[in-house]
This record gives C-alpha cells, sequence and structure tokens, in this order.
C-alpha cells in the first residue's frame, strides 16, 4: 500500500541537549570532524546505519538514549565545546572582516545563484562538478566569512540514484526528500506562515514557491520550493527533479531560479535584517533570468522616479557577475525563441508575463544569437548571462581562452585575447575532501592544518617517508572496504545471489597500485578510452609483479543512452572473472562516495578530449590527498603540471579521425603507466617505501596546495570580481550617472558607423631600426558626431607572423593633439622597440569611458 501523505515526526531533545539541535541544522558539520566525532558518540552504529547524516541521527535515538548523553558529563562538556567552537565560527571576525577594514569598496552582501548545489550527501540537490563546485563556494565563503547569500531550488527527487540492470545498464530512481527530515527550515513571515514568492506566468496560474534555508555555516542558503497547495497542479512538479523533464520544464525551473531568486532574497532581507546584495553572481547561465527580475524592480517596482529599461539595464549589469563553466556549446541551454516570446509576451510595449511591465522585445534580444554563425530561432541562456553581467570569467586559463573563441560572436573585430572573459581558475574546499589523517601527519610534526599560507606546505618535508606511505595505505584500505560494500550491494541489486558472491571480499587489494576514475559520463570526458586495447589493459591488471588496479564511477545523464552505453562497456568488461577483482565499477557517485575514493587512490585519472574539460576538479582533490595525477592537458592540469607532480598523457591534437586519435592516446596511457607509473609504485627501498613516489607526492602537494584550494579562488573572485563589481554598481546608484552612462553608450553606438581611421603616419624610425629606436605615430581619425574624451585611440603593437598577423600585442594610448572640420582629428604617441625580432604595429579606436569594465564591453571597434 502507497501512504496517501507522508512527514516528519520531529524529535524532542531533552533541554540539556538543545545544543544538538543547532549542531545538526548548521551544516559545517559536514566539514568539521570534532563535529562527527560528537554525533559518533551519540550512538556509533546508529551513526553509520542513517550515513553520518545528524537529523535523521537525532530522530532515530531511542529517547531512553537521550535521557542517559543528558546526564552524561562527559559528553555535554564536549558537546558544550563543541557548540562553542561553532559560536565563535558564526560570530568571529575571519579573513574579510579583518581584510575588509583596510577596503573601500568591499561588498556588504553578494548573492550566488546556482541551479545545484552539493554541500553534503544528505542534501542530494547536485549533479557533479557544477554543484560540487557551488557548495565548496559557498562552504570557503563561510570559512573566510565572505558575506554571501546561496540561492538554488529544492529538488523533492534531487537528480536520481544510480543502479545497473544485470546486463550492466544504467537505471534510475527518484527517491522522494521529505525536506522535514532534511538539515533545512522554512522561511517565516513575523506571524509563524511560510514566506513565498510568485512569479507570473501566461494564462491565469502564477507559479509560487516557498523559501526553505540551509545553514552552511555562516552562509545562509536559499531553496526555493514550487511543491506547495498554492499551486495549480501542473505547477507542483516545476522543483521535482534536478536536470529533468521537457525544454518547458527546464526554462519554468530558470524562470523560478533566476525571478522567484531575486523575490526570495528580498524577502529573506525584509525577514531576518540581512543586507540586500550588492553585488548578483549567476554561476552558469541557468540563473540569468534574474537580471530580468532586477531590471523589472527598477522599472516598475521601485519607489519614486522609475527607471528607462535601458538605464536599468546598466544598473543591473554593473552589479552583476557571470561565470560560464562549459566549453561544449551542447552544455549550454537554448530555447526555442517562440518558447520565451510566450513566457515573457504581452502586448503593445510593456510586455508581461514572467516580468511585467518589461518590453518583450528587449528580453527576447538579450538572449538572441544575432551575430555570425548563430541561430536566430534560439534563445541562448548563456548569451544573455553576458549580456546583463559587466563582469565574467571562466574556471581556469584555458577554459577562459576556449571560452573567449566560443563567444566571440559577441565582440566581433576583436581578437580573442580582448574578449572581456576572464579566467578564475577553480579550487576545492580542503576540509570536506581531505581525510583527516592527512591533516593529523602534518599537524603531528607542527604544521599549522588550519593555514592557507603557501609556506604551510612545507611542512610536508618534515614529515617521514614512513608515515606517508603508512598512511596512503591506510585510506587505500579504507577505499577497498567501502568499494567492496558498494560492490556487493550492487551485484545484489542486480540479482546475484548470496552463493555467487564470494569473490567480492577479494575484489581489490589495498597494496595494488589504485587508479580512480570518476566523473560524469558524456562522451567527451572518454570513460572507455582505457578499453581501446582490453587485452593490454589486461595485462596491467593482471601483471604478477606490478598489478594496477582500477576503481570507476560517474552518472550518465538519464536521457544520454550514448553515455549509458560507455557504462555498460565497463562494467561488462569488469564483470569478466578474470579482471574483476582488478576493476570495479561502482554505481550512484556521490559525495559519500568521493570521499573515501580521492584519499584512496594513488593515480587519479582524467583522460577528456581536449580542450573540452572546463576545469576538472576532482583532480585537484586527489592531490590533497597525495594522489597523483595522470592526465590530459586540459582544464587546471594544463595550467598546473609542471612535471614532477604527475604525468601528462600527450593529446593528439590535430587529428581528425576520432577513432585514430583516441587510439595513440590510448597508447600513450598504457605506456605512462606500464614504463614509469607502476615502476616507480613498486620501486621499494631497504623500509619498504618506494622512495621515488613519495618524493613525487611531497612535491605534489607543494606545488599544488596552495593552488587548488577553494579559498584562494574565493579570494580571488572577491579580489578581482566582487570588489570592483561593487563599485562601479555604487557608482550606479545615482541614477543619474546611470542615466548618463545609458545615454552615452547609446550614442556611441549610434555614431560608431562613422567612426574609422582615416591615415597613419610614422617616422623616427630608422630603415634597420634597432633595440631601443623608438617609433612615433601620428593617426588621423574621423571620430562622426564623437568627441575625443569618447575614444581611446591605440597603437597596437607586438610580433608579427608570416600572414602579418599580430601576437603578444600591447595597447598604448595615442594622445589628441588637433582637431579639424568634418570630426576629424589627430593623435600623437610613440613606442620604444624593447625586443629584436619582426615587429608590426597598427592603429584601433575603442571607445572610452570610466564606468566601462572593459574596453570591448560595447563589442565596438574601428580599425584601418
Amino acid at each position: 500500500m502507497r501512504a496517501i501523505r507522508r512527514f516528519t515526526v520531529q524529535p524532542v531533545l531533552p533541554e540539556a541537549l538543545h545544543p544538538l539541535g543547532e549542531l545538526s541544522t548548521n551544516l559545517r558539520w559536514a566539514w568539521h570532524p570534532a563535529t562527527q566525532d560528537l554525533f559518533r558518540a551519540v550512538d556509533a552504529e546508529l551513526w553509520e546505519s542513517v550515513h553520518h547524516d545528524p537529523v535523521r541521527l537525532l530522530g532515530a535515538v531511542p529517547p531512553a538514549r537521550l535521557d542517559e548523553l543528558a546526564a552524561d558529563d562527559s559528553f555535554l562538556g564536549e558537546m558544550r565545546a563543541v557548540h562553542a567552537d561553532l559560536t565563535t565560527y558564526l560570530t568571529g571576525d575571519r579573513w574579510f572582516q579583518k581584510t575588509a577594514a583596510t577596503q573601500g569598496t568591499w561588498p556588504t552582501s553578494i548573492a550566488y545563484f546556482s541551479p545545484e548545489f552539493g554541500i553534503t550527501a544528505v542534501l542530494p540537490q547536485y549533479s557533479g562538478g557544477l554543484g560540487i563546485l557551488a557548495g565548496d563556494h559557498l562552504k570557503t565563503a563561510s570559512d573566510l566569512g565572505v558575506p554571501i547569500v546561496g540561492v538554488g531550488l529544492l529538488y523533492r527527487h534531487g537528480y536520481f540514484r544510480q543502479h545497473l540492470s544485470r546486463e550492466g545498464w544504467q537505471e534510475e530512481t527518484y527517491p522522494v526528500l521529505d525536506p522535514n527530515g532534511l538539515p533545512i527550515s522554512l522561511l517565516r513571515e513575523a506571524d509563524g506562515e511560510p514566506a513565498s514568492v510568485t512569479v507570473p506566468l501566461p494564462g491565469d496560474d502564477p507559479l509560487h514557491a516557498r523559501v526553505w534555508v540551509a545553514r552552511v555555516g555562516r552562509v545562509p542558503l536559499l531553496m526555493l520550493d514550487a511543491d506547495t497547495e498554492a499551486n495549480a497542479e501542473h505547477l507542483r512538479t516545476v522543483t521535482d527533479r534536478l536536470y529533468g523533464g521537457t525544454s518547458e520544464h527546464r526554462l519554468l525551473q530558470e524562470l523560478l531560479l533566476g525571478i522567484g531568486g531575486v523575490k526570495a532574497l528580498r524577502a529573506h532581507s525584509r525577514l531576518t535584517g540581512a543586507p540586500a546584495p550588492e553585488v548578483f553572481h549567476t554561476n552558469e547561465g541557468h540563473a540569468g533570468f534574474l537580471g530580468l527580475e532586477r531590471i523589472r524592480e527598477l522599472t516598475v517596482d521601485e519607489a519614486g522616479p522609475r527607471l528607462d529599461f535601458d538605464t536599468a539595464l546598466e544598473v543591473s549589469r554593473a552589479g552583476t557577475v557571470f561565470t560560464t563553466h562549459t566549453p561544449v556549446p551542447a552544455g549550454i541551454d537554448r530555447f526555442p525563441m517562440d518558447l520565451i516570446a510566450q513566457y515573457f509576451g504581452g502586448s503593445g510595449d510593456n510586455g508581461g508575463g514572467a516580468v511585467p511591465g518589461v518590453p518583450s522585445d528587449r528580453v527576447l534580444a538579450l538572449g538572441a544569437e544575432d551575430y555570425e554563425g548563430g541561430d536566430p530561432g534560439v534563445f541562448n541562456m548563456a548569451v544573455m548571462g553576458f549580456r546583463l553581467a559587466q563582469r565574467a570569467n571562466g574556471v581556469s586559463q584555458l577554459h577562459g581562452h576556449v571560452s573567449r573563441g566560443m563567444f566571440n560572436g559577441l565582440w566581433p573585430g576583436f581578437d580573442e585575447t580582448d574578449v572581456p572573459i576572464g579566467s578564475i581558475t577553480n579550487g576545492v574546499h580542503a576540509p570536506t575532501w581531505v581525510a583527516r589523517e592527512v591533516f593529523e601527519l602534518g599537524s603531528a610534526v607542527g604544521g599549522e592544518v588550519s593555514t592557507d599560507s603557501p609556506g604551510a606546505w612545507d611542512v610536508v618535508d618534515r614529515v617521514a617517508s614512513t608515515d606517508i606511505w603508512r598512511v596512503k595505505r591506510l585510506l587505500r584500505e579504507r577505499l577497498v572496504e567501502d568499494a567492496r560494500r558498494r560492490l556487493r550491494a550492487s551485484w545484489e541489486h542486480r540479482g546475484a545471489a548470496e552463493a555467487e558472491l564470494g569473490w567480492v571480499d577479494e575484489a581489490l587489494d589495498p597494496d595494488v597500485l589504485t587508479i580512480g576514475f570518476a566523473r560524469r559520463v558524456p562522451s567527451y570526458k572518454r570513460l572507455t578510452l582505457m578499453l581501446r586495447e582490453p587485452e593490454r589493459l589486461k595485462r596491467l591488471l593482471l601483471d604478477p609483479d606490478r598489478p594496477i588496479q582500477l576503481v570507476i564511477a560517474g552518472k550518465s545523464h538519464p536521457a544520454d543512452d550514448g553515455g549509458k552505453k560507455l557504462i555498460q562497456e565497463i562494467v561488462m568488461f569488469a564483470d569478466d572473472p578474470e579482471v574483476r577483482h582488478r576493476i570495479v565499477f561502482l554505481p550512484n557517485y556521490d559525495i559519500a562516495m568521493a570521499q573515501p575514493l580521492y584519499p584512496g587512490c594513488d593515480v587519479w585519472l582524467n583522460n577528456p578530449l581536449r580542450p573540452y574539460e572546463a576545469c576538472g576538479t576532482s583532480g585537484m582533490k586527489a592531490a590533497l590527498n597525495g594522489g597523483l595525477n595522470l592526465s590530459i592537458l586540459d582544464g587546471w592540469w594544463d595550467e598546473w603540471y609542471d612535471g614532477r607532480n604527475g604525468w601528462s598523457i600527450p593529446s593528439a591534437d590535430g587529428i581528425d579521425d576520432p577513432d585514430r586519435r583516441d587510439d595513440l592516446e590510448a597508447g600513450a596511457l598504457y605506456t605512462l603507466i606500464e614504463e614509469e607509473i607502476a615502476p616507480r609504485f613498486y620501486d621499494l627501498d631497504d623500509d619498504g617505501v618506494p622512495s621515488r613516489w613519495i618524493e613525487m607526492v611531497r612535491h605534489t602537494l607543494k606545488s599544488l596546495g596552495p593552488k587548488v584550494l577553494s579559498s584562494r579562488m574565493v579570494r580571488d573572485y572577491v579580489e578581482q570580481l566582487y570588489a570592483p563589481t561593487v563599485g562601479t554598481a555604487r557608482d550606479l546608484t545615482d541614477h543619474a550617472r546611470a542615466a548618463a552612462f545609458a545615454e552615452w553608450k547609446q550614442r556611441v553606438r549610434s555614431a560608431w558607423p562613422g567612426v574609422r581611421v582615416e591615415h597613419v603616419e610614422s617616422h623616427d624610425v630608422a630603415d634597420s631600426p634597432e633595440v631601443g629606436s623608438r617609433l612615433s605615430v601620428h593617426a588621423f581619425v574621423s571620430l562622426g558626431g564623437l568627441a575625443p574624451e569618447d575614444v581611446d585611440v591605440q597603437l597596437v603593437h607586438g610580433t608579427i607572423s608570416a600572414d602579418d598577423t599580430l601576437a603578444d600585442t600591447v595597447g598604448e594610448s595615442l594622445q589628441p593633439v588637433a582637431s579639424y572640420d568634418g570630426g576629424r582629428h589627430r593623435f600623437d604617441g610613440a613606442v620604444t622597440l624593447e625586443r629584436p625580432g619582426p615587429f608590426g604595429y597598427t592603429v584601433r579606436i575603442l571607445p572610452r569611458h570610466d564606468l566601462l569594465a572593459s574596453p570591448a564591453e560595447l563589442g565596438l571597434v574601428a580599425l584601418p
């Protein structure tokens, strides 16, 4: 029989144990070992059975045990100490507060929007790297005291739980989550009623949502939930599944995330007194509609004089940061233009639908692919994200380069290097992902493991090689135990009888070189590259002297049968009785699996099709646990591989035949394992330690440790993006200045067809110039109706290739020296020739204004 209603009965804690309630609902416990140990002390066996979920633990502890704990002075003392530590953590000044005192332009609040957040396995609101990155961003902001508020959706079924059929085919189930059994609480009005937000929709049924709040340390995470009786039945399922449903269903989710998310922030500030966000950070394009709601607020809702659309656009853009995460065009959300028109349409110029009063033609233009090679029939969420944000970035240096190429059409006439998309390389939250035994190694020799100072990593040189090797063996053994448990459960689900599973107890070996591979399973990540030569892989797995073992995991999108076929190929290979003790596929890859997986692997494998890996943070987590990376030079590895902190798989760039390319790169992978990796791992000294291997581990920790931390990443966001963003945003709170800026942009766009470089003269340079020679330039330009102060006339110079293309360019501003009739002007300047070799130059004209974040912001440039 199925229940007609479900709910969670909340436990009543004895008064002496009330601090446990706060400790269980603040998700800091997910990365705080002392809090985890406290809950384990409540009931160790029960703690394991509820999969380390404090809320479920407290709901399952017998009342007699609670009474016993309430009278246990030792337990109460530990509980008070942990609770006091949390109080200090939540209220004390941290990096942001200490540093902001010396800064004049740091934001009082930042809103961070993402469609998914991976905080803990207990709150399954994530599917992969985007959500894990978002979760690490919030946790790190909490640790640093950065005043962020997260905004997302609460999915009643999460993503999905992955199982395997007898034939190795991925199957999905969608367990129902009861919000009342999760470590979250409703945002409530003063009268106790749940707060709600409403997104207008075409027709008679608006979309309503309640707002749940998760406490991520110091950071509140607001999650909107459409499963409320206020909604029409067909709208209650809007937040049912992460990345599920039709295009229209996905659009409704993104309308709720962006438009409803802004409204949730306003309700949160009104009800809690929290400052209104000054910076809005859009983590990928899914939340891009937030900019439309902010424009609506300024044009329709604001008390006093309402702003026109163009002025409101500048005010909104000034406070918005957009991070793009995908280097794959297929990974971008694109909706049929007529579907967008349906949801934002209306009569006349004022628009209707989701943002009443905002002109629908302006909305449609924001996402239009109205550039060479674009599709006029689609609305591109990433394109809208760039147009609604004044600052944008990719998530590694290489990804920034790829993104500038992907979206160059938005800035026609600019070289890729001038496209205004920067890079902040991702990082990972060490307290979440690093095994406590690794931290203990540093603490044992006097290391300050709570700091992220680069010099702190030098402590690894004081740790004995035997201790490093002992801990890695312990972590490998823990992984083997966890993998066997998961493997047995998977085979039982696939229909195997207990009598068939005796071999599982011998699967994997804590003394064998262990290689991990776990990630989502789109085709470009090439899950099955290792199977290109099955017999050669078997020889590596079964080598009598230097065997390897592989632990593999990953989910395919439910609608991606191609990805499921790749999983099936791996599973069928791993099912072979000849090798199944050396290679395992573990279903349902999630945070709970990842936490023993990264520390337990000696080598982390990543073999994407370059350059389609935006960053790839799983390898960072392995590195922080003393794992060595074996990877294609893509994402972050392209940036930080130095030849001694792991291995680079040669990439066959330029090979057009994909099968040939895969063969070449798989062959290089096998050779590296055979000739370099396995020999080094099994080359033991007199103490039974692979000393050359341990030296690579030491160098990995010292060279990568300071770089791959999310504390470095979040500080980069604060200093490079949030601080300049809030500076411009505050400037434009003067709406008269914002209106003048919008008018200036319109004037420049209208006049630009008349802007041109007419003639360039050079002098002072000899026929055979030498280093130290000086080149002087006169540039005669026509500015149409613009004034010299509206433009930046630049002398652009650099090295030159055979086709006269400039590279490694530097732009130097020329100065206006004379004006003539007809809007013509002369600009002069000079440059010293500082390096030998081919040299070239040109002159270009760019718009100039002190409120522009980049000279390329308007996408306008005039060249000879």
